[in-house]
């Protein structure tokens, strides 16, 4: 009787089984049907002969791409090599250890000996999916479509795309072996941090050659490929454990390995050991990273944005940006271009100099080994508005670390966002350095930083002794709107609209400013109220020497082009000139004297936050801008940080260092106007 249950139980398995097999088919057929009928046969029939076309002429070679990248400074000299991994670390399929391919095959695709380059039930599986939500929204790949879309494709998820997808794998599968498959697999996929292939992700991230690596150790470096920036472990490393301990299980469960190896190797403790001189990204590095990403997206046509109507159109772009940016980083590493900067390296030596001495009295550091109390600044050339020097840290000795504060950290900027906002925009507005106004207390407004109220007093002094009476009720008479929107002009990217409120006058943001902008802000002032977006990228040719970006001229080498060169105009340009005046008094008379330059013009701003917490100083000359910020990277109160103390004495020792010879050159005069006298009694 128990028997015959039994049997009973299997045939309705069986059925229900064959069922379900019967309806994923009819399924797909039924999708089948509907593109051939919406007019979509062209278009396959297009997609598989671009297939045919791609993988016939396709050879060994196709797969070992990726030439040395070398990127130049300012003077041509050759500041960093992108070495190519994929060619320095190609490893043939007899060295490549067996746990590395049981790994893969496990975790990613485990029919991969037995299918023709596609799982059919996974495409079904992807193809329902994609009726539901109307768009792709499962993978279903195999490892042969995997490695087509990294040699092939983007990472659109469209139906065209996975079309296109299926066709290079078939044809990959007939004209290439099992094991050539997965040598040009495992040599191809993207490991994060530049590295392409599992030996580049070994030597990269453990300073060693895959076959010396434990079991452990490889199943940590085969979690990253599914998602390189989610399992990112420089700095995901718990997601990157968290993703190695479940594929262990996953191995174990299939037999791959013992339940005694799986639970030993999730207790191993993972150490990074990552290369010397060449993973060890620098701040000029990185930098000149983010930029040409940036120049091969906007060559591209992409259109960068910062602010949203709606929280569907941010998903959207973030969806565009991440794709797009994804594939040319990974042109970056991989093709061998020639990247011309504007880098100064003599700058770039004095500025870090100038932050590590000024910051030499602080030697704490935290459970990472990295200085709790940190610099960061920027210069930018104001002739030609390019980046000459970015320094986002205080040296450290270490490998690994690779936080660029300059442009990747936000603080909040006190009173130096003053003549961004509210100041400069309100020069525009008929106000002048003499027109008069009230200082005195302010019901739940601010008080000054000294306590202080003087009364009727002219605009050149409420700027020269920074004071927050009048930037609140100037900034209230102008609209925190209408003031952030000139920030928002000048590519400010974390403007909140929680920010739209009085306390932005004084600098209280939600979440803050970076030097880079800081720097590009300031220097607007400079070039007479037109903002240039600040980057370090000349130029970017391939390995022909053919020009694939350049923001120069044709006729002259090394000026931007004449729309780059000129900026987009934010401040009528005699509001820049009053403000660069106010500045000037600043340096003089107000909470910067003692940091101006001798004989050189200068102009410049100081800023504090609450507990002083941060401190900033930005400032600029005829020829160079220099912004500066000093903090600690987890808020915390500095005694004695100002505005004017640390890092207003690194930018007055830098700037004199770089400006020493430099023929003194007055900033341009401001036109009179009529004045505006103004009583704010309330």
């Amino acid at each position: 009787m128990a028997k015959q249950k039994k049997t009973r139980k299997k045939y309705r398995g069986f059925w229900i089984f064959f069922k379900l097999q019967l309806l994923l088919l009819l399924l797909l057929v039924a999708a089948a049907a509907y593109y051939f009928a919406g007019g979509y046969a062209q278009t396959i029939s297009e997609l598989k002969d671009d297939a045919d076309l791609l993988v016939a002429k396709s050879s060994v070679d196709t797969f070992r791409k990726g030439e040395t990248g070398l990127v130049y400074d300012a003077g041509g000299k050759l500041l960093k090599a992108y070495k190519g991994e994929k060619d320095a670390y190609y490893i043939k399929y007899a060295d490549i250890p067996e746990i590395v391919e049981k790994t893969f095959v496990a975790v990613e695709d485990q029919k991969f000996y037995r299918h023709k380059g596609v799982d059919y039930l996974a495409i079904i599986r992807a193809t329902i999916a994609m009726l539901r939500n109307g768009e792709v929204t499962q993978g279903g790949s195999t490892i042969t479509q995997q490695l087509a879309r990294t040699i092939y494709l983007s990472m659109d998820r469209t139906w065209e795309r996975k079309m296109e997808e299926i066709f290079i794998a078939r044809n990959l599968e007939d004209k290439y072996t099992k094991t050539q498959i997965m040598e040009f697999y495992l040599n191809n996929i993207y490991f994060g941090n530049g590295y392409y292939g599992i030996q580049a992700a070994a030597q990269g991230y453990f300073s060693k050659s895959i076959d010396k690596l434990d079991l452990s150790q490889v199943v940590f470096l085969c979690a990253i490929p599914n998602n390189p920036s989610l399992y990112d472990p420089v700095h995901h490393k718990k997601n990157t454990l968290s993703r190695r301990d479940r594929m262990l299980t996953t191995m174990y469960e299939q037999g791959v390995i013992s339940a005694a190896a799986a639970r030993e190797a999730k207790e191993e403790k993972i150490k990074l050991k990552r290369k010397k001189g060449i993973e060890k990204n620098d701040y000029v590095e990185t930098y000149v990273n983010y930029c040409a990403i940036r120049a091969l997206m906007k060559q591209q046509g992409f259109t960068f944005q910062h602010y949203f109507d709606s929280a569907k159109e941010e998903k959207k772009y973030n969806k565009e940006y991440k794709k797009l940016y994804r594939e040319c980083e990974s042109s970056l590493y991989t093709s061998g271009y020639r990247i011309y900067t504007s880098i100064n390296m003599q700058q770039q030596d004095k500025l870090q100099a100038a932050i590590d001495t000024g910051l030499e009295g602080f030697q704490d550091v935290n459970e990472e080994g990295v200085y709790k109390l940190q610099g960061a600044g920027v210069t930018i050339d104001n002739t030609t508005g390019y980046v000459t020097a970015i320094v986002g840290g205080r040296t450290q000795h270490f490998e690994g670390y690779t936080l660029n504060r300059a442009y990747q950290s936000f603080r909040q900027p006190g009173s130096a966002i003053k003549p961004l906002l509210v100041y400069t925009p309100m020069l525009e507005r008929g106000y002048t350095p003499d027109t008069v106004v009230m200082d005195e207390p302010i019901t739940d407004g601010p008080s000054n930083s000294d306590g202080v109220y003087e009364g009727a007093i002219t605009i050149r002094h409420a700027v020269k002794k920074s004071k927050n009476t009048i930037a609140w009720k100037l900034f209230d008479e102008l609209s925190p709107v209408t003031g952030l929107s000139y920030l928002k002009a000048m590519n400010f990217t974390k403007i909140d609209p929680e920010d739209e409120r009085l306390p932005a006058a004084l600098g209280g943001f939600t979440i803050g400013v970076s030097p880079v902008e800081m720097a590009a802000g300031f220097a607007s002032l400079q070039n007479d109220g037109c903002y240039r977006e600040p980057t370090c990228i000349i130029k970017i040719e391939d390995t022909k020497g053919d020009l694939i970006y350049t923001s120069e001229t044709d006729e002259e080498k090394g000026q931007r082009k004449k729309e780059e060169a000129e900026g987009t105009r934010i401040y009528k340009s005699n509001a820049a000139r009053m403000m660069t005046n106010l500045l000037e008094t600043v340096m003089h008379e107000g909470t910067a004297r003692g940091l101006s330059l001798g004989d050189m013009p200068s102009a410049g701003k100081t800023g504090t936050t609450n507990d002083n917490k941060d401190g900033w100083f930005a400032g600029y000359t005829r020829y160079f801008t220099t912004s500066v910020w000093v903090g600690y990277d987890q808020p915390a109160e500095l005694p004695g940080l100002t505005g004017s103390t640390y890092p207003g004495n690194i930018w007055h020792n830098y700037m004199l260092s770089i400006h020493e010879n430099m023929t003194p050159m007055s900033f341009i005069p401001y036109i009179e106007q009529k004045q505006v006298d103004m009583d704010f009694h309330e």
